[in-house]
């Protein structure tokens, strides 16, 4: 039988196995811990296909280049030096450090360990390069995240010496070939606590429709390409967002002052200028250089309290109260054609973490009232209608895609929907959007919504940017792209230039100039977003730990949020997620059933999306996750 020789990175597991993500993409291959080599997460290997039983299994031959070259863990004192348990349990094997290269690193000390040497058959060699803190001090756990995720503070000095060389002043030059927009209401509706405002919205109404005006930051015109800006920004790919603190993808000279849409006053932007009739279609549209001057910084807060009829708060926007109106208005009639064509709209709860400056947690919900979604509704609008023009140019472009869900999950997700009475067509060569919206649909007024929610979030994939125009499964539009946050994202800058460079130069020269370009910063700002993103998920789930270890002892109502042959998560009402683990449940022997997301031992089932009620057992800070279990059981 021929060999099947397979190339690709290692995913470690923190129960000492991995998986090979194959260069190809596709199915993953499991790696049984003997048979890993030596290898570790994040290592390029070559591996031989071997038979795994019910799974696609592998074992590795070779290792071509280690993927990990620096980590972040906590210290411990040892015969002969110390060693480093990464904070990362993918990366399930600890790092000696010989004595001497500790740095003065004590046990308990948080560090940055930059590994050395893999000498055979023991474990890899390094050297403390930074101590962070104490284990366990709100500030070095946060320091590790960063460090962890490799998320860098401070900009390079060609970098800030950049930004800090432009001018406040707009000039009649900067001014050239710009639509003046600064005599139409536009406002910025942001959170309370935003500090960079890089999207304004204006509304008109005619006899024929609506006139809608997205008006973004013009970040293109400072940062400008293979200067240090754009390389600081290409390299963060996005700026990452903590409930204290930003990492931003550009310096505060220009995400807070220059290109921030600040109330009053004139800023450089490009708009896009959008015709919509009373159906809700697109009639026409026009992307244009232009300058606007804010005529409010505006807060969800305050536009909510006016949309639900609060007096105070519409009396202190007299002058703006009708075109707000207006702006709702035409959010609804939008959010309505999206609903018609098929666009899925999960209701999947998010947290909102607060953080006073006693240093006191709060987490709560966060709001998804009718100011955020006509916001979102805008900038949707805006970005369908920037891809679907640039597309018919056929120039090089970065789109914001999402595909569909691939074959085996959608067996997975269809099983699982006969397992609960929800019939749905088994179409999975020809699934749409609209199937899903219609099984959402199916299954909003009863038990199971909650739990058909989030096996259909785990059944999609990861939205991605690329430089084909390959749809948006989860809007149900054919082209997408991200246009209206380049203080932010760094495609969203990108295509601005691209934009721009079409307005002027017309179509002929654009393809040989952006055609490499668009391949490689679809793909890192996909791999950054992606950091990012996980970064994030590590500092919240920091301070929901910090937060609910308060409340030791104490009873809370949640929903079983997760099932695994361990235990049961379950998430409360602001968010905040805990496991239960299987040994705490009564009961005899719990089995784990993939395909029905329960857990039973025969007599007793727990399934997703069941109610119950749990009392906090306590947190582990180390593996941030918080120990519940049933208030029953306790």
């Amino acid at each position: 039988m021929e060999r099947e020789i397979l190339k690709g990175k290692l995913q470690g597991n923190e129960r000492g196995y991995a998986f090979l993500l194959t260069e190809e993409g596709g199915e993953d291959y499991f790696i049984a811990h003997g048979d890993l080599k030596g290898a570790m997460h994040g290592d390029s290997v070559i591996c031989e296909k071997t038979r795994g039983g019910e799974r696609t299994a592998a074992r590795v031959l070779k290792i071509t280049e280690r993927g990990i070259k620096q980590l972040v863990g906590t210290y411990f004192s040892c015969k002969g030096g110390g060693f480093v348990r990464p904070d990362d349990g993918r990366y399930f094997t600890d790092i000696f450090v010989p004595f001497g290269k500790g740095v003065r690193a004590k046990a308990g000390d948080k560090v940055v360990c930059r590994i050395l040497s893999y000498p055979p058959r023991r474990n890899p060699e390094g050297i403390v390069s930074k101590i962070l803190g104490r284990q366990f001090e709100r500030k070095a756990e946060l320091r590790s995240i960063l460090y962890g995720y490799d998320l860098k503070e401070e900009f390079s000095m060609s970098a800030a010496e950049e930004a800090a060389g432009f001018s406040d002043r707009i000039s009649e030059t900067d001014l050239k070939g710009r639509e003046d927009f600064r005599n139409i209401t536009a406002v910025t509706i942001d959170g309370a606590d935003a500090r960079d405002f890089d999207d304004a919205v204006s509304v008109e109404k005619n006899d024929k429709g609506y006139v809608l005006g997205v008006h973004i930051a013009d970040v293109s015109h400072y940062v400008k390409p293979d200067s240090a800006l754009d390389y600081e920004a290409f390299e963060r790919g996005t700026s990452v967002y903590f409930p204290e603190k930003v990492i931003p993808m550009l310096p505060e000279r220009l995400c807070n002052d220059l290109c921030s849409l600040k109330e009053g006053k004139d800023r450089l932007t490009l708009s896009c200028v959008t015709e919509i009739g009373f159906d809700g279609k697109v009639c026409a549209c026009r992307i244009v250089p232009s300058v606007i001057r804010s005529a409010a910084r505006l807060t969800y807060e305050e536009v909510q309290k006016i949309f639900d009829g609060d007096e105070e708060a519409a009396k202190k926007r007299a002058a703006l109260t009708e075109n707000l109106f207006l702006m709702k208005e035409l959010a609804e009639l939008l959010a309505g054609v999206r609903d018609k064509n098929g666009s899925i709209d999960l209701d999947v709860k998010e947290s909102a973490i607060y953080v006073d400056k006693k240093g006191n947690i709060e987490i709560r919900p966060a709001p998804r009232d009718m100011a955020h979604r006509l916001i979102e509704e805008f900038m949707i609008i805006a970005n369908c209608t920037v891809a679907e023009y640039m597309y018919y140019l056929f120039v090089p472009f970065i789109y914001r895609i999402h595909e569909r869900p691939t074959e085996e999950k959608l067996e997975n997700f269809y099983a699982f929907l006969d397992g609960i009475g929800i019939s749905a067509r088994h179409k999975k060569d020809e699934i749409y959007p609209m199937d899903f919206r219609n099984i959402l649909k199916k299954s909003e007024d009863s038990d199971v919504f909650f739990l058909v929610n989030r096996v259909m979030l785990r059944s999609m994939q990861k939205a991605i940017y690329s430089p084909r125009a390959e749809g948006h499964f989860g809007l149900g539009v054919k082209h997408y792209c991200h246009f209206t946050s380049p203080i932010r994202r760094y495609p969203d800058l990108a295509i601005h230039r691209i934009i721009k460079d079409v307005l002027l130069n017309g179509t002929d020269a654009i393809a040989e100039k952006y055609s490499d370009f668009v391949d490689y910063a679809s793909k890192q700002s996909s791999e950054r977003e992606k950091n990012a993103e996980a970064a994030e998920r590590a500092v919240d789930d920091f301070y929901k730990i910090l937060y609910i270890g308060n409340y030791e002892g104490e009873e809370f109502d949640g929903v079983i949020s997760g099932v695994a042959n361990f235990g049961l998560f379950v998430e409360l009402e602001n968010g905040v997620e805990g496991l239960v683990k299987s040994e705490t449940l009564k009961g005899r022997r719990y089995r784990y059933d993939q395909t029905r997301y329960t857990l039973s031992d025969g007599r007793k089932t727990y399934r997703l999306g069941e109610k119950v009620r749990i009392k906090v057992a306590g947190v582990n800070i180390v593996d941030r996750r918080a120990e519940f279990v049933l208030a029953d059981m306790s």
